[in-house]
């Protein structure tokens, strides 16, 4: 009698312990899907920075600088798969795209053009989109690393080599004010 609760008790650890890694499987996969759901956004508004710029450009010629810095970023932006580090160039992009936006105030005819119209809505759109996956991101983020580092999934996320995740967000407080661009 004894063996067999002893063979019992195995089989539901066991049972729990496969239960339990296939769970911080699935939530690593969706912690994979969401960093793909930014990255798909992201990739969205970098095609959209060239068109801004040289819509831009025309009327603001000597904004030659904001303009490279943006094109600047938006080339390294593609390098890094670190979201901590990606957050801060994306918030540096950000906060690019807002002083070209910022230029553009100052030529109404530019801020009339169809064309640049078109073009703000897109990047409105976009930065939406960018915040839903975002949230999304950090929402599978945050149940995987729960499963990761709570006892005692920790004991079998520790076995299977499973590590926390970090959080896609703006490490520098400023980066998420509105930019101020002074022509002065």
């Amino acid at each position: 009698m004894v063996l067999y609760a002893v063979i019992g008790a195995v089989v539901l650890i066991v049972l729990w312990a496969i239960l339990t890694y296939n769970g911080l499987v699935s939530r690593r996969a969706m912690v994979q899907e969401g960093w793909s759901g930014i990255d798909a956004q992201l990739k969205r508004r970098a095609d959209l920075i060239p068109n801004l710029v040289e819509t831009v450009k025309g009327y603001a010629a000597h904004e030659r600088g904001t303009f490279d810095e943006l094109t600047r970023m938006r080339a390294q932006a593609g390098t890094s798969q670190d979201p901590a580090q990606r957050a801060q160039t994306e918030g540096a992009i950000t906060a690019a795209i807002g002083k070209v936006l910022a230029v553009a105030e100052a030529y109404p005819d530019l801020k009339a053009s169809a064309n640049f119209q078109q073009l703000q809505k897109d990047l409105a759109d976009i930065e939406d989109q960018i915040q839903l996956a975002r949230r999304y991101y950090n929402g599978a983020v945050r149940n995987y690393n729960v499963g990761v580092q709570s006892f005692p999934g920790n004991l079998v996320a520790g076995m299977g080599g499973f590590q926390p995740s970090k959080f896609f967000e703006l490490e520098n407080a400023a980066d998420r004010n509105v930019p101020k661009v002074s022509f002065s």
